[in-house]
């Protein structure tokens, strides 16, 4: 279906792609996983035709292929209403019935037309497809959490996560044969995570797709391409995302057993090669009776003979350290957080007792009775919408009960990391912002930021200008530099690659005090949590892990 043959890429001097080469036949759902910055959204963008790669080639097998692409930056036309854009992407029924009608009229006036028989057909054939488009039109809105939207809805009234998320339904229902989806399980609870995994799993297609949910890569990738940051080639691994974990630790293994051998190997040659050119020294100057002329050509012969043994020596490390030298495995540049220990807080962290949330004439939640203890790791899960986010405000004091109490126990030092990093002065940079939450002076600040990959000039570029994913690391470098002993975490996961997401889950696996966390990433909750509040409106289901 995709053929992809030596494509190379890079921005001015930077190299992004180097030799991409790879297919995707039906049938087929490739993850393609790296560390922010690699080139995946490139790639995507080249195979969409949104960018020109500077070398190599693509092609669609047959050329009318249809594509679905889902990028990042979305774009709908101006004025879009939902039902324009339904009709667009699935097809416009009124008008495909009302050609129908009148090529059909036609047809009757003359049925030997070859051509109008040929319309007929090609007709016939679009409205059967924009039927069917409309019925799955309709349940992927619903999976989705936007069939209760009216249908003269202008798009831009939507927010960032439902213009997500009409996107990918867009694309589902527009009838594609390979789809290209850049971070499609942004936006989505867990039920509609199990919705897409269960639609790509019937879908007979190819798949490519940029996600750093390792979860939702265990259930629907047939093979991981792994793009690497230094050398910007892409690796193949047959099987999921667990199975490319196995493919990876086992080549690592190999390659650091190696890579021992050959300096173990290159250590005894070089002592060998110093050893014989000591023994060609003493030969060459060794005493002999000066009248003997036999012994000091027997002597002569011997050292030449032991300066060439040294020297093909010399050329095999040579060769060890040139052609046939096997690379020490990479250590990757990866984010290094380090939650210092805080003040522990009393027993009783958070209480909260017959609360009512929401907002006037809107209530989301009530007759809630929750605790936390100090320690205690709690994910709040649940549909979107279902006041997830509210109820964490309330937590902070940022949006009042409606009615109940909600309090804080004694010594608590509470720390926010909104979902949309909200708690950033956008105005400001990295440094600047640092400079208000810490009394670090200029050095220790950008070697703080360092840590979490903002370095050189990122520390000088307002946060309203960084990318989503340093936002989020800058976000989560704020959290930490405030030694808090109860983190309030929303979606703390969204736009951080998978090394990263590693790396805060070592941290977070570390940290000494109480964490509530909002999070749909299935392998961060199974890791941390101790205990899942799950949204069950109006209430909160609570289950004890341990």
């Amino acid at each position: 279906m995709l053929s992809i043959h030596h494509i190379s890429k890079s921005f001015g001097i930077e190299k992004i792609l180097d030799d991409i080469t790879f297919n995707i036949n039906a049938g087929e759902c490739w993850g393609l996983i790296g560390p922010n910055g690699c080139g995946k959204s490139t790639l995507l963008r080249i195979l969409a035709a949104e960018e020109k790669a500077d070398q190599g080639s693509f092609a669609f097998s047959p050329l009318s292929l249809r594509v679905g692409y889902l990028s990042q930056s979305l774009k709908f036309e101006a004025g879009d209403t939902l039902q324009n854009f339904l009709t667009r992407m699935q097809g416009d029924l009124p008008r495909l019935e009302a050609c129908l009608e009148e090529v059909a009229a036609a047809l009757a006036a003359a049925p030997s037309d070859r051509h109008l028989q040929e319309t007929y057909d090609r007709t016939l054939a679009d409205l059967s497809r924009a039927s069917r488009n409309a019925g799955k039109s309709q349940a992927a809105l619903a999976a989705l959490g936007l069939d209760e939207l009216p249908f003269d809805l202008p798009l831009s009234a939507l927010s960032g996560g439902q213009k997500t998320r009409l996107a990918l339904a867009g694309i589902l229902i527009s009838n594609p044969q390979l789809l290209l989806l850049d971070e499609p399980t942004n936006h989505l609870d867990l039920d509609m995570l199990a919705w897409l995994e269960n639609w790509l799993s019937e879908f007979t297609g190819g798949v490519l797709i940029v996600s750093h949910d390792r979860a939702f890569l265990d259930q629907v990738a047939s093979g991981i391409l792994e793009m690497d940051p230094t050398s910007h080639h892409l690796k193949a691994y047959p099987g999921n995302y667990s199975a490319y974990l196995d493919q990876k630790a086992s080549e690592i293994d190999h390659q650091w057993q190696e890579y021992a051998d050959q300096q173990t190997e290159i250590t005894r040659l070089k002592q060998s090669a110093a050893h014989m050119r000591g023994i060609a020294k003493f030969r060459k100057g060794g005493k002999a009776d000066s009248g003997d002329k036999f012994a000091k050509g027997f002597f002569a012969n011997r050292g030449l003979e032991t300066v060439r043994r040294a020297k093909s020596i010399e050329a095999r490390i040579e060769k060890l350290l040139t052609e046939d030298r096997v690379d020490k495995p990479a250590r990757t540049w990866q984010m290094k957080i380090d939650f210092e220990s805080a003040p522990s807080s009393g027993r009783h962290v958070l209480a909260i007792e017959e609360a009512r949330i929401g907002y006037p004439g809107n209530t989301l939640l009530e007759g809630l009775n929750l605790h936390i203890r100090f320690g205690e790791r709690v994910a709040l899960v649940g549909p979107n919408g279902s006041g997830k986010t509210t109820l964490m405000r309330v937590i902070t004091g940022k949006l009042e009960p409606l009615s109940g109490t909600v309090r804080l126990g004694s010594n608590v030092r509470l720390g926010y990391m909104a979902q949309e990093q909200e708690e950033l002065d956008r105005e400001k940079n990295a440094l600047e912002i640092l400079d208000e939450t810490t009394h670090w002076n200029q050095t220790e600040i950008r070697s703080f930021l360092s840590k979490y990959l903002l370095k050189g000039d990122d520390v000088y570029i307002p946060a309203g200008r960084l990318s989503f994913g340093e936002r989020s690391r800058l976000s989560l470098a704020c959290l930490v530099a405030q030694g808090n002993n109860f983190l309030l975490l929303d979606e703390p996961l969204n736009h951080l690659d998978i090394p990263s997401r590693a790396r805060f889950e070592e941290a977070l696996s570390s940290f000494e005090g109480t964490i509530l966390t909002v999070a749909h990433d299935r392998y961060f909750i199974e890791g941390y949590a101790t205990k899942i509040w799950e949204m069950v409106p109006p209430g909160i289901r609570e289950t004890d892990l341990r």
